[in-house]
């Protein structure tokens, strides 16, 4: 990374595999320098494979848990509220929604129209776990992503990547972690 210029500011571990590591680099890239650049230096050495590459506000990571979960606190009341628009930036993702019993939604910025039928097409929802919806899953939307987790109330979170990458296992354990906080 330092061969094209790029800062290393953070490194996390995200995920351990067997006989791999997945890790998000928070870098700082000279000005106008090209993310391909970047993503070829990766890519040519051995067992290296980029996964995802995104621009990233400045918290980011644990760190960007720990605000949201002081923004929950703070006005336990409207906790389903603040996680479904803060929820996005925490997990990198194009969107969130808290899916009622009753089946009404709660919507973030950018997220589908979550009707009956869509809710349907969303699957059961009762445990943490993710899921690919095939392209059409909606009317004019393409493949997408999903982590969901059950919240107190008889809710879930649901958080949507149109496109991917994959959640991984260690997002949906703090997708988890954070929907049980809310009442």
């Amino acid at each position: 990374m330092g061969t094209v210029g790029a800062d290393i500011s953070a490194i996390e571990i995200v995920e351990k595999q067997q006989g791999s590591v997945i890790n998000d680099f928070m870098l700082t890239m000279p000005p106008n320098s090209l993310p391909d650049t970047l993503v070829s230096a990766c890519n040519e050495l051995p067992g290296v494979q980029v996964l995802w590459l995104s621009r990233y506000p400045e918290n980011w990571g644990l760190e960007s848990d720990i605000d949201l979960l002081d923004r929950i606190s703070a006005d336990p009341a409207r906790a389903s509220e603040t996680l479904t628009a803060h929820a996005p930036v925490v997990f990198h993702s194009q969107w969130a929604a808290v899916v009622n019993a009753d089946g009404s939604s709660t919507t973030s910025q950018l997220a589908p129209e979550l009707d009956d039928e869509a809710i349907s097409a969303l699957g059961p929802l009762d445990e943490a776990a993710t899921r690919d919806l095939p392209e059409g899953w909606l009317p004019g939307w393409g493949e997408t992503t999903i982590a969901f987790a059950p919240l107190q109330n008889g809710s879930a979170l649901v958080l949507g990547r149109q496109g991917g990458p994959a959640y991984l296992v260690s997002e949906v354990r703090r997708l988890q972690h954070l929907a049980g906080m809310t009442l």
